[in-house]
């Protein structure tokens, strides 16, 4: 009745992409004019959820000085100074990260390197990814 078509047992797939190192881990990178799906960098999003709460710890008056507030953390007080400054970054720029749409240079490490105060200074070190 129905003819029973042979299947293989291997099936041999080709896709290309080549292999990146993005903040200190590999990532696969599709060709050009591919369009690859947002991802939200969920340590990026981590560290600016931390930086906007230490913030608010601090203004509140729940804790005096960084110093104190790193030490009920467990956490370098140089460490905290680096993550807290995240929370001067421009809201677009905190938007784009929240929403996967940073560039690939936009690492844990390079946004915990100092960066203007300015919010339109930041913006050429901190370019969105707008291919929608």
């Amino acid at each position: 009745m129905t003819s029973r078509t042979q299947i293989p047992d291997t099936v041999t797939l080709h896709v290309p992409f080549r292999v990146v190192k993005r903040g200190g881990r590999k990532e696969m990178q599709l060709p050009e004019g591919v369009q690859q799906s947002r991802r939200t960098d969920n340590t990026l999003v981590k560290a600016l959820a931390r930086a906007f709460r230490w913030k608010h710890m601090l203004d509140s008056g729940e804790f005096a000085t960084i110093g104190e507030l790193a030490e009920h953390e467990g956490i370098a007080p140089s460490y905290m100074t680096r993550v807290l400054r995240l929370s001067l970054l421009a809201p677009d720029i905190v938007e784009a990260i929240l929403d996967g749409r940073q560039g690939p240079e936009v690492t844990l490490a390079r946004v915990l390197e100092p960066f203007p105060a300015a919010w339109n200074e930041q913006r050429p070190g901190f370019q969105a990814d707008t291919d929608d």
